[in-house]
């Protein structure tokens, strides 16, 4: 692509019109607003004439512009339940040492043979290749299939899922079962969907109107209902912030629809989907909704219908308004809230859609009338409306992603499918870019950007871009880190540590002895994949410690032979409840909930909740079992492909999986929620379980050789790393979250439409920021950035300060651990201290992590003698 300033003024939103640009310096620059700008419209200027309700209808209703707040924590799916078991480990005792003499290495005893380590060449070999980053040294294709294969015969298949295939279209590829149109085939269909920064709902007959078209709103941050007051944090911020829901400002209808309308979905792909909207059952006349996120308008495509045009927050006036482009009429709507929207129609055949104000409720077209309405809302004046009116007419119906990575750099784009007038010298293309977008334009991207802005929901405000593809660059990917402790804040090439000191070793060494003997198959054995995971996931950290980090082979391979056992009962699907492949909405479910008939069984597994969380665990363990044994991954590989192809199929020529399920790429993190209704729709808990499936396919991507999914998960880490201090994490001063909630530092559980810090097991503050934090592991230094930590700990935890309302030291139970290993990315020395203490309780770690680990991880980032 040519980078030169022509080819960036071709791409840029700016339509041929008369531009006075006024600078001290006397020049423009190409695609920026330089100080003042005035403008023409064009040729199409019209007389504007002002229609007002009828006297007689004005009084009738009063707006309807409170919405209803949803404060009660949606549990379907949820049960409460702190994220990891407790089993019953002995306590240690750590003889003490001279911080100044370390112990000697003695080979004749085999202890401490960190140097001479009979470690197998094979796996030597196969890391050192790979260390060095040879996979990453030419561009790799980020999203290229992982199998297409159908799923192994042990896996049985059933197609009786219990979440019923609402008005969904029959479709040839796999239907998306976390993405934000969900609601529209879930249970009653009339919960929102947020395409950012518009959400639209379908009204059912519901408040002044009684319509049953769909309706849409925007709220702004003076909309915003608040929680109460957390005194007990410095700050006081409020424990939640809501965007009320039901706010129906302006509903895209038809006098033909009524209460025997159906609401179908087709063409659900993973950032798009279409929504219709019949009369009844089986007609051929519809309104289809093209929702994609991040699109400029809401478009309805009419097709033999009269348009009615609707608003419960009602109609103060309605302007027809001077037309830019040629077959596009254009209306300016004013409400009772004194909001401005803009309507534009682009009618099939030429015919004039003829729209009157027939109350305050209503404006009504003609019969039988085909084509295009579009809506948005307009924050500003006349430059603001300038920009919709250049971009009427074209609009998006699909989005294609497509991603690349290079040495340390990532780069991925966005191009969008068009509909409407496309023709070259037409309209542009608008779409609305989040704060995170912004931050990562590359090339002409950047130029593309007007002063266009809209508040969002849950994510900062939306910058409108005119251009028909972005282009997003991650220029620090994470290509260096691996296995072991690594620092990002070090230069690349040194972040990882592989060497401890004598002394760690001695230290670690006395705890790994009790902790790998435990009965892994016993605390592995569960009913849940989420918990068993966990534990896989933490013995295989364990013997990589042990292995790697403490060179002693032979406890090592005491460990890995457990583990592999433990394993195998997973991956030949032995387990208390084993997986099937559902080829209703085509997964890997556990088969827990057909069998107690409960959804909310391991964590709505079945339904398709937290599966990024649950098999990243399994995904972990078998990248460390490959590394330390290249002879177990051919037999296990596919098994575990199957869980990275679940929860995150990377190609759509895969029929078997849809794509990405749990990551969004549009909001760079990933969604929670699968088959269950939700009036604040889609929502994530833990941010560093998101992470650490990234991490996981990562890591599993480089043992077996697949270099675009090392690539993938490299990508995926740096996106996160990103959105994850944009949205979750919140230092001092972010600009996407009000300044009234900032103080609680993380945001608990983070919604499309709201943020909540809580979780959906409780309201301790550590479960509140340990959900993200755990698992603790290599990744965490990417994506928990220190002056974040540092905040954090000391406002929350820190138990040198006296203002602190929850100091580490008077937390009991296994989140106790969970802090301190987290803190080691700050303070490495007062972690280590902590876990290498005399008096150590083993309550204090959790069933999913080690105190194995946690030592060796303090080690690793420098805080052991």
């Amino acid at each position: 692509m040519k980078s030169d300033a022509s080819s960036q003024v071709s791409y840029l939103w700016m339509i041929p019109m008369l531009i006075v640009v006024q600078s001290h310096l006397g020049l423009a620059l190409p695609g920026r607003y330089v100080n003042e700008i005035t403008f023409t419209t064009g040729p199409f200027n019209e007389p504007s004439s002002t229609q007002y309700p009828p006297v007689t209808t004005a009084l009738q209703e009063s707006p309807a512009t409170s919405g209803i707040v949803n404060t009660v924590l949606e549990t379907d799916g949820r049960p409460s339940i702190q994220p990891f078991p407790t089993p019953s480990v002995p306590p240690v005792t750590i003889p003490t040492f001279s911080l100044v003499a370390a112990p000697t290495t003695n080979t004749s005893t085999g202890y401490l043979k960190l140097v001479t380590s009979p470690k197998t060449n094979s796996t030597r070999q196969y890391l050192g290749r790979r260390a060095v980053g040879q996979a990453m040294i030419d561009q790799t294709e980020v999203f290229r299939p992982v199998a297409t294969t159908p799923p192994p015969r042990h896996i049985p298949s059933r197609g009786d899922h219990p979440a019923p295939r609402l008005n969904i279209a029959p479709q040839s590829s796999p239907l998306s079962t976390n993405k934000f149109y969900a609601n529209f085939f879930l249970g009653s269909q009339d919960q929102g969907v947020w395409t950012h920064p518009y959400s639209l709902t379908w009204s059912k007959g519901t408040q002044n109107a009684r319509s049953w078209g769909m309706a849409v709103s925007h709220i702004d941050t003076d909309q915003r209902v608040f929680g109460p007051r957390v005194d007990d944090i410095p700050g006081s911020p409020a424990r939640y912030y809501i965007n009320p829901v039901a706010i129906q400002s302006i509903i895209i209808s038809a006098v033909e629809l009524g209460n025997a309308t159906i609401l179908s979905t087709d063409s659900l792909q993973a950032f798009s989907a279409k929504a219709n909207l019949l009369p009844q059952a089986g007609s051929s006349s519809k309104i289809t909704f093209l929702l994609v996120q991040g699109m400029g308008f809401v478009t309805g495509v009419y097709t033999n219908l009269r348009p009615v045009i609707q608003s419960n927050v009602l109609f103060r006036s309605v302007s027809v308004g001077a037309r830019s482009w040629a077959g596009i009429f254009k209306y300016q709507i004013t409400l009772e809230d004194n909001k401005s929207w803009l309507l534009y129609a682009t009618p099939r055949n030429g015919q004039d859609p003829q729209l009157s104000l027939v109350s305050n409720t209503e404006l009504r077209g003609v019969y039988n009338w085909s084509g295009v309405i579009q809506i948005a809302k307009n924050p500003g004046g006349p430059s603001e409306e300038y920009i919709y009116d250049n971009a009427a007419g074209v609009y998006p119906t699909a989005m294609d992603l497509t991603a690349s990575t290079f040495s340390q750099t990532g780069t991925y784009e966005f191009r969008w499918r068009k509909a409407g007038l496309t023709g070259a010298n037409g309209p542009k293309l608008l779409m609305f870019a989040l704060p995170h977008h912004v931050e990562s334009f590359a090339g002409p991207t950047p130029f593309a950007a007007t002063p266009l802005r809209l508040q969002t929901t849950t994510k900062g405000i939306a910058t409108a871009i005119i251009a028909d593809f972005w282009t997003l660059i991650e220029g620090n990917l994470p290509v260096d880190m691996g296995f072991a402790p690594w620092n990002g804040s070090l230069p690349q090439g040194s972040r990882s540590t592989t060497s401890l000191s004598p002394t760690a070793i001695h230290v670690i060494n006395k705890v790994a002895e009790s902790e790998i003997r435990q009965d892994m198959g016993n605390q592995t054995d569960l009913d849940s994949m989420y918990f068993s995971g966990k534990a896989l996931s933490k013995f295989a950290a364990l013997v990589y410690a042990v292995h790697q980090l403490c060179d002693e082979p032979d406890l090592a391979r005491l460990g890995l032979s457990q583990l592999k056992v433990a394993f195998a009962r997973f991956s030949t699907n032995q387990q208390k409840y084993p997986l099937v492949y559902d080829t209703a909405w085509k997964g890997l479910v556990s088969s827990g909930a057909y069998i107690t008939g409960d959804a909310g069984q391991d964590f709505g597994n079945a339904y398709y909740n937290d599966h990024h969380f649950h098999y990243a665990y399994f995904i972990h363990a078998a990248a460390i079992i490959a590394h330390l044994d290249p002879h177990w991954l051919q037999l296990n590989k596919e098994w575990v492909n199957l869980l990275v192809r679940d929860a995150a199929n990377p190609s759509t020529t895969d029929q078997y999986f849809p794509f990405s399920r749990a990551f969004d790429w549009y909001h760079g993190h990933s969604w929670a929620k699968g088959l269950f209704e939700s009036a604040d729709s889609k929502d994530e808990e833990s941010s560093s379980e998101d992470a650490f499936f990234a991490y996981a396919i990562k890591m599993w991507g480089r043992v077996t050789g697949d270099r675009s999914m090392e690539a993938r998960g490299n990508l995926m880490l740096s996106v996160l790393a990103r959105t994850l201090q944009n949205y979750f994490l919140m230092q001092d001063g972010n600009s996407n979250h009000p300044a009234e909630f900032i103080a609680n530092k993380v945001t608990g559980v983070l919604f499309e439409n709201k943020v909540d810090a809580t979780t959906y097991f409780g309201t301790n503050r550590e479960y509140i920021h340990g959900i993200h934090m755990l698992p603790i592991l290599p990744y965490s230094s990417l994506t928990r950035p220190a002056p974040f930590i540092t905040q954090e700990w000391s406002l929350i935890f820190d138990p040198e300060n006296p203002l602190a309302p929850n100091p580490a030291s008077s937390i009991q139970g296994g989140w106790k651990g969970i802090l301190y290993a987290n803190l080691a990315l700050v303070d490495p020395r007062k972690s280590w201290d902590f876990f290498a203490r005399e008096d150590f309780d083993m309550s204090w770690i959790d069933g999913g992590a080690s105190r194995t680990w946690y030592l060796a991880w303090a080690a690793g980032l420098g805080g052991a003698p």
